[in-house]
């Protein structure tokens, strides 16, 4: 029994197994094979290293690592002409769901979004202060904050100046005299002219003068108490009219130079979600203010209501000036790398360009482009860092890579092994050692083959030492090759490197070069003295010529070079000690 129910779990693992693989080949193998359908027409001009694409082969092979070479394509010739271009086939833009859209040429209004606060408008604030000194008696008015109206009393005053005052004024209407200097002294002293008619009715002297608002508003200020002595230099309290309030809008310095006076302006308060105020820009201070070293802009609201309360947070949006006849995109389609922005430049057939843009000021989700697209051009808004990391490694690195005068003359001495040489292609397969001149580690690749250069000697499996130069980018040229032999010769294993010779002793055989990195005496670039062997023809070194030199330790101390080579470039003729 155990034996059949073993039986039919294997068959129904076999079953599941089965049905999955078919449903993998399905879905993979035909995307696969409609891949190939649809690359089978193209013509293949070559095969690049997939994490090195100077790295070049004319027929299928793999890296040291495995993977396979990428082929390059005859169509995809005249794209790679141009800096950053990339071509996608359609099945695979499909799967990256990339949004596109047009560069436009236009007017762009800029509105810029800010901060502000609310604040008294000054020119409603009034302050209460008296002529005369007396003593503050019955003080309606008790706490900051309250409400007044216009004509409320808020205290009277007990002063002795203004009761002599009004003793003068009943004088003279009992002598039937002129009463208009008495009644100016009165009004001069802060007296009401009602006040004053009330005296001259009743001829009755009132020894504590009533104070009255003068407009309707709340007290901002309050500085006095029942009973206070009080002076014309005290400031007994201020009263601020709320029925229309300022906003102090903060701008920071590269927000301000659009914006001037008579700009319209929206002001959006959390307390009135859904609403929003229209006001325009009533002035702009002429000094930053410390310590945010913003510009400060202001406006002037209504506020019948009273609604608005002082210190309250508003967002403000301000449209500053219209920038005219603008290139812009969507802001979402520039890249900002810190060192560079650009866009990636949707060209058509499934051909991208990542081209480096100047970029100018922002509206809104729209960025204004001052250099490096024209209007018409479509540009990708959505995906478009997938197409920007892999035009990195294409053709934008080679125009970045391309050599100049100096590189294009250089020899660079490296040691490999060869794999395999292919006379008809002219280039020849090294597994070469690390090449600190060029930052390269150690790793496989193909090499092109100088045309007069001999093979003689020179088969698969062998050490060689080789010289290259770079005539363009992405292209290394074999033009030196040997077998080291066992007498003298360098090998391996020696301690080679290259370096510029700054100066020469004859008399004491001791040169003082500056050296690339020597890891055999685990050494590093640096500029310092050598020894040199009595073996050693030192007649042919000059004063800053570059040399190929093997060093070892000297006894008892320091090192001593044992071989030198002039490179090619620096042959020597007629030298100065001679």
């Amino acid at each position: 029994m155990k034996k059949l129910l073993f039986a039919l779990l294997m068959l129904l693992l076999g079953g599941v197994t089965g049905a999955a693989a078919t449903y993998w080949y399905l879905l993979h193998g035909m995307e696969h094979d409609q891949a190939e359908a649809v690359d089978a027409d193209r013509e293949i001009l070559y095969y690049r290293n997939p994490m090195d694409s100077s790295i070049t082969s004319p027929e299928p092979r793999q890296d040291h690592m495995g993977m396979d070479y990428i082929p390059v394509y005859a169509d995809d010739n005249g794209d790679e002409k141009e800096p950053g271009t990339v071509r996608i086939r359609s099945a695979v833009l499909q799967n990256m769901n990339l949004r596109s859209a047009t560069a436009e040429r236009g007017e762009l209004v800029r509105p810029v979004d800010a901060f502000g606060v609310v604040d008294y408008d000054e020119a409603g604030l009034s302050h209460v202060h008296m002529r005369t000194e007396g003593w503050v008696e019955e003080l309606q008015v008790r706490t900051i904050g309250e409400q007044v109206e216009a004509g409320q009393l808020l205290f009277r005053l007990y002063s002795p100046t203004l009761v002599n005052a009004q003793e003068e004024l009943l004088q003279s209407v009992r002598r039937g005299g002129g009463l208009e200097p008495a009644r100016e002294r009165l009004r001069a002293l802060g007296m009401r002219s009602q006040d004053i008619r009330e005296v001259e009715r009743t001829g009755n002297v009132r020894h504590r003068v009533p104070v009255h608002a003068a407009h309707d508003g709340i007290v901002q200020e309050l500085q006095i108490r029942e009973g206070m002595f009080v002076t014309p230099v005290d400031s007994l309290m201020t009263i601020a009219d709320l029925s229309r309030v300022w906003m102090l809008v903060d701008l920071f310095e590269k927000q301000s130079d659009g914006i001037s006076i008579g700009q319209r302006a929206e002001v959006h308060l959390s307390s009135r979600p859904g609403e929003s105020l229209q006001s325009r820009v009533d002035f702009i201070y002429p000094a930053l203010a410390t310590p945010t070293r913003t510009v400060r802009a202001r406006l002037l609201l209504d506020n019948p209501d009273r609604a608005l309360k002082p210190g309250m947070y508003a967002r403000v949006r301000l449209d500053a000036e219209t920038i005219t006849d603008a290139v812009h995109v969507p802001a979402e389609a520039v890249i900002r790398t810190g060192r560079q922005s650009r866009v990636i430049v949707d060209r058509g057939e499934g051909n991208f360009q990542a081209r480096e843009v100047r970029v100018g000021r922002r509206a809104g989700d729209r960025l204004e482009i001052l250099k490096g697209l024209e209007d018409g051009e479509r540009v990708v808004t959505s995906g478009q860092f997938l197409i920007d990391s892999e035009s990195s490694v294409t053709a934008e690195l080679g125009r970045l890579d391309e050599p100049t005068a100096d590189e294009d003359e250089r020899e660079i001495s490296a040691e490999g092994v060869v794999n395999a040489i292919d006379v008809d292609a002219g280039t020849i397969n090294l597994s070469h050692a690390p090449i600190p001149e060029l930052d390269w580690p150690e790793m496989t690749m193909d090499f092109e083959l100088a045309d007069d250069l001999s093979l003689e000697g020179i088969t698969p499996g062998a050490e060689v030492r080789f010289r290259m130069t770079r005539p363009e980018a992405g292209v290394y040229r074999v033009v030196a090759i040997e077998v080291p032999d066992d007498n003298g010769g360098p090998t391996a294993d020696d301690a080679w490197a290259e370096a510029k010779v700054n100066r020469v002793n004859w008399e004491n055989r001791e040169m003082n070069i500056s050296h690339g990195p020597i890891p055999d005496l685990d050494m590093a670039a640096m500029t310092m003295n050598f020894l040199v062997a009595e073996d050693v023809d030192l007649e042919q070194v000059e004063e800053g010529m570059r040399i190929r030199f093997r060093a070892g330790e000297a006894e008892p101390f320091g090192y001593e070079i044992t071989a030198i080579e002039v490179l090619p470039d620096h042959d020597h003729g007629d030298h100065a000690h001679d």
